[in-house]
C-alpha cells in the first residue's frame, strides 16, 4: 500500500466516482479535475482528507490543493481509478466544456490581457512618479523638476518609457492577440505599429484638431482620415481579430508550396485597409461610449451607491474570471479622462480580501496547518495577487469572503465620493497608492485604511463566534514532515552559493521590499540553472504552498530566506519542484527545489532571487559576477 493509497480511494468516491471525471491532470500543487457533473463531488468530505488541504473551482475546473507530494498522490490516483491523466492544456481544452460562453470569453480576454498586464503597471508607476516630480509642490511651492536640473531632465526622460507603454499600447494588443490565437506574432506587431505610426495624427490630438486640418489618405473616389489609435484598446483589438480571421482562413485554402508569399501578404494588407476603414472607427465608438458609460455613471449623484455595489461584489466576480474585463475599461479611462476612477476601487478589494486573511491568521495563530496557507495569502493578496486568499482562505470558511466585501464596499464608496483616480492600472494592493494621482493621496489613504480595519474586524469578530476548535487550533502533525531531535541538526559550518547565475547586491533588486532590506540584509543571485541547494547546513521551517520560496534556519540561530524569482508567487507553484518539506534536516548542497526557467520566463517573471538574512545579521558580498551551487567565502558576516 502506497502513502496515499486510502485518501485517493476516498478522493475517487468523493468526486463522484470514475465515471464522473472528463479529465484529470495535476500542477505542482494541485489535483485538477474536468468532471461531468461538478455537483457530485462532495466538497467537505473532501476537505476532510489529511492529504488535501483545500478545494476551489476555476475556468470549468475543480481543484483539489495536495500540496509538494500532489505528483506521488496523483500517480496513485490514477492508477487505483484506472484511468490516465492527460496534460494541462487538455484539461483546459476540455474545461471549456463547463464554461459558460461568457467565461470562455472572459478567459480569452484575460488570456490576451496577461501578457500586457506587467507594462501597464509599470507605466502607471512611472506615470505617478513624474507627477510627484514634475507636478508636485514640494520647496516653497516649487517641484523637484522646477528645482533641480537632473530631476528636470530625469522627468523627461521617464516619459520616453509611459509614452511607449500607453501610446504604443495597440502594439502589445495585437501581438498578444496573435500569440493567443496561434497566428504569426510578426504579422501582428506590424499590424499594430500602422495603427500609431508616426504618419498619422496622434489619437490623443484628434479632440483638439479641428476637422479640415485633420490628413487624409486621398484615393480619388475616397478619403481616409489619416487616425492613429494611440491607447486605443478596442480598436486594436477589433483589429487583431480581423488580421487572425484572415490569417486563418487564407492558411486553410492556401497550397503549402506558396502559403509563405500569398498568406502574409494577404492577410496583412486587408486587415491594415478594415482597421482604418471600418472596425477602427468602430472600435473607438465603442470604446468611448463603455468609458463614457462608466465614468459618468461614477461620477453621477448616485455613483457612490454603484461603487458600494461595485466594491462588494468585486471579488467574486473575480472568482468567476469575468474580472478581466476592467482591464479594457481602466485603460480607455486612462486614455479619456487622464486618470481611472476605476482601478482605485479594485485595489482597495485586494486590499480588504488580505485583511480578512490576517484576521484568519490570528484566530488560527495555533494551527499549523492553517498557517501556511493564510500567510503567504496574505502577503500575495496584499501585493495584488487574491486567487490564492480567495480560494484558499476566504471562500472556504465563507464569512472572510462577506466581511472583505463589506471592508470593500465601504473603501470604494469612499474612493468615488471623494473622486479618486489612478493614472493607469497599477500594483494591485498595498503598493498601489504609486498609481493614484497625488492630489487624491489623503482620501486613497482614508480608504486604504477602511479596507484595512473593516475587514480584520468583522473577521475577528464573527471569526470568534463561528470557528471551532478544531479550526482554531488543529494539533494533528502532518505524517509527511520529520520528527527529528533538534540536537541532531548539523552545526553550522559556513555558507555556500544555494544556486548559479550572477551574484547582485541587494538593492539592485527591483522589489523594494528587499532592495530596501526591510526584510533583512542578503544579496541576489540572477538564476541561470535549474537547482536551488540549501546554502546551510540546518532545518526546514518554511515551504510556502506556491514553491517559490524556502526558509531555513541554522543550528547557531540565523534564519535565511531564499525567494525564486520576482512575482513568482502569482504562478500558483507551476515552474517549481520542490523536494523539502518543513521540519527537515537539511546539509550544504541538499536539493531544496528544481526550478523551470524558461516557463518562469515565459510568463514574463524575473529569475533574480534574494537570498536574505531575516534574523538580522549584516554582511557583505566577497565575490563578484557568476557563482554557482556551492562556491565558498561568497558573503562574510560584518
Amino acid at each position: 500500500m502506497g502513502k496515499f493509497t486510502n485518501d485517493a480511494k476516498l478522493l475517487l468516491e468523493y468526486v463522484g466516482g470514475k465515471e464522473n471525471i472528463n479529465a484529470v491532470s495535476h500542477c505542482v500543487t494541485r489535483m485538477r479535475f474536468v468532471l461531468a457533473d461538478p455537483n457530485k463531488a462532495d466538497v467537505n468530505k473532501i476537505e476532510s482528507l489529511s492529504s488535501a488541504k483545500g478545494t476551489f473551482t476555476q475556468s470549468g475546473q475543480f481543484q483539489v490543493i495536495i500540496g509538494n507530494e500532489v505528483s506521488e498522490f496523483y500517480n496513485e490516483f490514477t492508477a487505483i481509478a484506472g484511468i490516465e491523466g492527460v496534460s494541462k492544456d487538455a484539461v483546459k481544452n476540455a474545461a471549456k466544456t463547463n464554461q459558460t460562453i461568457l467565461q470562455r470569453i472572459m478567459g480569452a480576454l484575460g488570456e490576451i490581457f496577461a501578457p500586457i498586464i506587467p507594462a501597464l503597471i509599470c507605466g502607471g508607476l512611472i506615470l505617478g512618479f513624474r507627477n510627484i516630480i514634475g507636478e508636485l509642490p514640494i520647496f516653497d511651492g516649487q517641484t523637484l523638476a522646477s528645482s533641480s536640473q537632473f530631476w528636470e531632465g530625469t522627468y523627461n526622460f521617464l516619459w520616453l518609457i509611459g509614452e511607449a507603454v500607453f501610446h504604443l499600447l495597440p502594439v502589445g494588443i495585437v501581438w498578444s492577440i496573435t500569440k493567443k490565437m496561434g497566428t504569426t506574432q510578426m504579422l501582428g506587431i506590424v499590424l499594430g505599429l500602422t495603427l500609431v505610426s508616426p504618419q498619422l495624427l496622434n489619437g490623443f490630438s484628434v479632440a483638439s484638431t479641428p476637422a479640415a486640418d485633420i490628413p487624409v489618405w486621398d484615393f480619388g473616389f475616397a478619403q481616409v482620415q489619416m487616425i492613429g489609435y494611440q491607447g486605443q484598446v478596442i480598436a486594436a483589438m477589433m483589429a487583431g481579430f480581423v488580421l487572425v480571421f484572415l490569417e486563418k482562413f487564407f492558411r486553410k485554402h492556401c497550397p503549402a508550396v506558396i502559403s509563405m508569399i500569398v498568406v502574409p501578404f494577404c492577410s496583412l494588407v486587408p486587415a491594415v485597409i478594415i482597421a482604418h476603414t471600418i472596425v477602427g472607427p468602430i472600435g473607438w465608438t465603442i470604446g468611448n461610449f463603455i468609458a463614457d458609460v462608466v465614468y459618468n455613471g461614477l461620477m453621477s449623484p448616485v455613483g457612490v451607491l454603484f461603487a458600494g455595489v461595485f466594491g462588494l461584489l468585486y471579488a467574486p466576480v473575480v472568482m468567476t474570471g469575468l474580472h478581466h474585463m476592467t482591464n479594457a475599461i481602466d485603460t480607455q479611462l486612462a486614455t479619456l479622462y487622464n486618470g481611472t476612477i476605476l482601478w482605485p476601487m479594485i485595489a482597495l478589494s485586494n486590499i480588504a480580501q488580505g485583511s480578512s486573511v490576517l484576521a484568519m491568521s490570528v484566530l488560527q495563530k495555533k494551527n499549523e496547518r492553517a498557517q501556511q496557507v493564510n500567510v503567504p495569502a496574505c502577503i500575495s493578496c496584499y501585493l495584488g495577487v487574491t486567487e490564492p486568499a480567495l480560494f484558499g482562505v476566504n471562500l472556504k470558511y465563507g464569512f472572510p469572503l462577506i466581511c472583505g466585501m463589506i471592508g470593500s464596499s465601504i473603501a470604494a464608496m469612499i474612493s468615488v465620493g471623494c473622486g479618486v483616480k489612478a493614472f493607469s492600472i497599477g500594483v494591485g494592493g498595498l503598493p498601489g497608492i504609486i498609481s493614484i494621482r497625488p492630489e487624491f493621496y489623503v482620501p486613497f489613504l482614508i480608504a486604504m485604511a477602511a479596507a484595512i480595519i473593516i475587514p480584520f474586524v468583522l473577521t475577528l469578530l464573527v471569526g470568534a463566534k463561528k470557528l471551532n476548535e478544531k479550526d482554531r487550533s488543529d494539533q494533528t502533525v502532518s505524517e509527511n514532515i520529520h520528527q527529528e531531535d533538534p540536537a541532531s541538526i548539523p552545526l553550522y559550518d559556513g555558507f555556500v552559493s544555494p544556486m548559479d547565475g550572477n551574484l547582485l547586491p541587494l538593492n539592485k533588486v527591483q522589489d523594494q521590499a528587499f532592495a530596501s532590506k526591510a526584510m533583512g540584509d542578503g544579496f541576489a543571485i540572477d538564476l541561470k540553472g535549474s537547482q536551488v541547494v540549501s546554502p546551510v547546513n540546518g532545518e526546514v521551517i518554511v515551504c510556502f504552498p506556491t514553491n517559490h520560496a524556502y526558509g531555513l534556519k541554522t543550528s547557531d540561530g540565523k534564519e535565511i530566506l531564499i525567494h525564486i524569482g520576482m512575482d513568482t508567487v502569482e504562478l500558483n507553484g507551476e515552474g517549481f519542484i520542490p523536494h523539502v518539506q518543513v521540519g527537515d534536516m537539511i546539509h550544504k548542497g541538499d536539493l531544496l527545489c528544481e526550478v523551470d526557467p524558461s516557463f518562469i520566463v515565459s510568463k514574463n517573471k524575473s529569475l533574480v532571487s534574494p537570498i536574505v538574512f531575516t534574523s538580522g545579521e549584516s554582511i557583505q558580498l566577497k565575490k563578484q559576477g557568476t557563482v554557482h551551487v556551492l562556491d565558498e567565502e561568497i558573503i562574510q558576516f560584518d
